[in-house]
């Protein structure tokens, strides 16, 4: 799951794959509410289930993906 949603996000958000490693936080990577906001829609789109993010503690690309982990299962 970690490799598509980078793959994902860095086309989303037009970065570098490699700039993105599990520990890369959003903030680090110059990513805003609004950013974050709009790929969770479409990553819940693509992956046809729902990600609420409200009362988790997600910071990070490796966190994220862990989430949509148990989401999928």
């Amino acid at each position: 799951m970690y490799e598509k949603l980078v793959t994902f996000a860095a086309k989303q958000l037009e970065l570098d794959v490699d700039a993105i490693t599990p520990d890369s936080t959003f903030e680090s990577l110059g990513i805003d509410s609004l950013d974050i906001v709009e790929m969770i829609m479409d990553l819940e789109t693509e992956l046809n289930i729902e990600l609420d993010l409200e009362n988790q503690k997600v910071t990070t690309f490796g966190e994220l993906a862990q989430f949509i982990e148990k989401k999928v299962r």
